[in-house]
């Protein structure tokens, strides 16, 4: 009887010791399974300006460093700001939801320069993403912004022609590959478009200046970013020595205007085109004389630009109609509908379309 019950303590004993090492057996291969399965927690990402960044795998908070980038991330990923570069303005609140329109103020890297490091780090965004024109710092700037605010800044390049390739990155980079998608594929197709009208225009190019500014004698002179579209659709004849790169332009003198005396005058929104018709220095302007004067639509944004952002397509619609109505045959409320809603996530009324336009098409149809 001892030796029986001897040997049953020792099989038990056996038993639990194989039971354990089974459990920690068990307990190990799936620590390892885990480990190989689980999802990384950040990427390496390489940017327009060559930089490798390590960002969040997953990205649900952002800030733009400037207005451009703001209008450009708005499209895509408007839920994901938590702070934006300028105010929308009193303008944007009959498009935009108020839980947009009152979104924290962080400022600008560039342009005004005012960029608050501080209410950055208070909002607590994974990223901080700049799109736009590459400065020659650019490498510099962006190490810069990451080293002080301890979050990834992340640089994508983007022209008038290149919109669509800076739309695939950010949405490879937040995730949203397809919404991407079509707006990159809209960019490209309003892009194209405006160059297939221009080849049926030919030589026949409109002699074109863009004045800005509340006197109006500042000018968006050709070689300046702000000026890439106007320079695509039409003869820019505002030629600076020293060429502005700030979106206010260069400044000129009445005598210089009438030295180009363009075909066409276009006017910044805001400026004097409710004026020029009776002041007789600007009726030495044929453009003035003949009526053939117009304002760009504002709202949110404007149309052909400042900032040089996504709005432009907008405005490439818009102008090409204006200066060329035979070549580009377009349905602009029509097109100006899809924009709003694929861009401001907004529905364009007939009456806010009247509105942007009455300066510009409506009068030109009178």
């Amino acid at each position: 009887m001892r030796k029986k019950r001897i040997s049953s303590v020792v099989v038990l004993l056996i038993c639990l010791c194989l039971m354990m090492s089974m459990v920690a057996g068990c307990g190990s291969g799936d620590t390892d399974t885990d480990n190989k399965d689980a999802e990384p927690q950040t990427v390496t990402l390489t940017d327009s300006a060559k930089r490798q960044v390590e960002v969040p795998a997953e990205i649900t908070r952002i800030v733009p460093s400037g207005t451009l980038a703001q209008i450009a991330l708005f499209a895509l990923a408007p839920d994901k700001l938590v702070g934006i570069s300028t105010e929308w303005g009193s303008v944007a609140e009959q498009y935009l939801d108020d839980k947009y329109t009152s979104l924290p103020v962080v400022g600008q890297f560039y342009g005004q320069a005012d960029l608050n490091l501080e209410e950055i780090a208070k909002i607590d965004p994974q990223v901080v993403i700049d799109v736009g024109e590459p400065k020659p710092s650019i490498v510099e700037d962006m190490d810069g912004i990451t080293e002080q605010v301890g979050i990834p800044t992340v640089h994508i390049t983007a022209t008038a022609e290149t919109m669509g390739d800076a739309y695939r990155m950010l949405g490879e980079l937040l995730g949203m590959e397809e919404e991407a998608k079509v707006l990159a594929e809209y960019c490209e197709d309003v892009y194209s478009n405006t160059n297939d009208i221009m080849g049926k225009v030919g030589d026949d190019k409109v002699d074109l200046v863009y004045c800005n500014g509340t006197d109006g004698l500042n000018v968006i002179a050709q070689g300046s970013f702000h000026a890439e579209i106007i320079n695509l659709v039409s003869n820019n004849v505002a030629v600076a020595e020293d060429i502005s790169s700030k979106g206010a332009g260069n400044p000129v003198d009445m005598e210089q205007l009438v030295l180009w005396d363009p075909d066409v005058i276009i006017f910044a929104p805001d400026g004097i085109y409710d004026t020029v018709a009776d002041d007789p220095a600007w009726q030495k302007l044929t453009a003035i004389k003949n009526g053939n004067y117009y304002e760009v639509p504002m709202g949110p944004y404007n149309w052909m630009g400042f900032p040089p952002s996504v709005n432009r397509y907008m405005g490439m619609i818009w102008i090409t109609q204006l200066l060329y109505p035979d070549q580009a045959q377009y349905d602009v409320q029509q097109e100006a509908t899809k924009y709003y809603d694929l861009f401001y996530h907004s529905e364009l009324t007939e009456d806010q379309y009247k509105d942007l336009v009455a300066n510009s098409l409506l009068k030109a149809e009178q």
